[in-house]
């Protein structure tokens, strides 16, 4: 009897606890409803204020002066590039009147926040600027009384004509025998610079250290570029220096750029940056690319860089044996320079910065002067 009325006092007291839940469960599932409720108004409103605010003039003059400023930006990138294409060009031909008459027109467009004629003249001035090159280097012919020879000179300056199966091309070039040549890499910076750096003309880096002929070096932003205006004749590649400074060390630990190092009475070019220490002994070293030859093969066939397959004048350094030589291969492509330099019996060959910046010194300019520049290779008597 005990027994039953125990079940039943449990049995009751479990109901009321379930109640007391169940009631509770209840009591919070309105209050979620009812939160969920003010949430969505609260939604409503807010989506309200939105829209109302975007109605308001504002927001649509802060879209518009939004939308100016990427028009602005984006045009203005597209003019510079521009520019330095047309700055390039003028490098090569005297004759450029109607070209800067059009990007004056442009600037004009671009004053009056004409974005959609402004881009459309600047994309039929690329292409007037590319017609211009292409009849600069047509017109272009190899003087009647150069000498042919696929032979370099093995010492001295020689200007001759190189044949190859992509044709015949006009080279100047240098050679040096190490034994009594030493080759140094001269800078106008003492140390590494980011903007505002200092540059020479060829000729200097050549009477300051009692040299007899040079080249131009590495690439660099040119201080008439005007993407180069905050890093004016600066350059970002491994190179040590006469004075055995290393330049931009930090920044090519793992660099992939080739490299030649002049080693006293040998040279080495290795195709990454990354297999050089930094060995002071050594009388220099540059970092440029591409590399065109390398251990008597051609190793560059061309890419996509447009500037790489537009015929133009092309600097390079290499070497047969203990020889190093210096020179320009005119009106040509960099496919078409590393043939020419492959049909010279190189060992090695590394192009050289080109363009307006081209200039190679013996006993005067042979090519150049070309623009100031912030380092050179320079052939210095033992």
């Amino acid at each position: 009897m005990i027994k039953k009325i125990l079940l039943t006092i449990l049995l009751f007291l479990t109901i009321s606890v379930l109640s007391f839940f169940i009631l509770n469960l209840n009591n919070k599932i309105n209050l979620l409803k009812k939160e969920n409720l003010n949430f969505q108004t609260n939604l409503k409103n807010l989506k309200k204020q939105i829209d109302d605010y975007k109605s308001r003039d504002e927001y649509k003059i802060n879209k518009k002066l939004e939308e100016e400023i990427k028009n602005i930006e984006k045009t203005y990138d597209q003019a510079a590039k521009t520019y330095e294409k047309l700055v390039d060009v003028k490098n090569l031909s005297k004759d450029t009147k109607k070209l800067d008459a059009d990007f004056a027109e442009i600037l004009n467009l671009l004053s009056k926040r004409n974005y959609v004629s402004a881009e459309a003249s600047l994309k039929q001035l690329e292409k007037n600027i590319l017609n211009e090159k292409q009849k600069i280097s047509s017109s272009f012919q190899i003087p009647k009384n150069v000498q042919e020879s696929n032979n370099p000179p093995s010492s001295g300056y020689s200007r001759q004509l190189v044949k190859t199966d992509v044709g015949d091309f006009l080279v100047d070039i240098v050679a040096a025998d190490l034994s009594s040549t030493r080759v140094i890499v001269d800078t106008a910076s003492d140390s590494d610079c980011k903007k505002d750096c200092p540059a020479l003309p060829l000729a200097d880096y050549i009477s300051r250290n009692g040299g007899y002929a040079g080249i131009n070096a590495s690439y660099f932003c040119p201080a008439d570029y005007p993407s180069c205006a905050d890093k004016k004749n600066s350059f970002d590649t491994l190179l040590m220096n006469k004075n055995k400074v290393y330049f931009n060390s930090e920044n090519n630990v793992y660099s992939q750029v080739p490299a030649v190092i002049f080693l006293g009475n040998s040279v080495r070019f290795v195709r990454q940056s990354l297999e050089w220490g930094r060995d002071t002994s050594v009388d220099g070293v540059l970092a440029m690319q591409p590399l065109l030859v390398f251990e008597k093969n051609i190793v560059f066939g061309g890419d996509n860089e447009i500037k790489h397959g537009v015929k133009g004048n092309r600097s390079f350094v290499a070497n047969r044996g203990s020889t190093v030589y210096i020179g320009v291969v005119f009106n040509a492509n960099l496919a078409e320079s590393a043939k020419v330099l492959k049909a010279l019996d190189l060992d090695n060959a590394l192009n050289l910065d080109n363009g307006g910046s081209t200039a190679l010194w013996y006993g005067g300019y042979k090519v150049g002067p070309g623009r100031n520049i912030p380092n050179a290779i320079v052939f210095v008597k033992k």
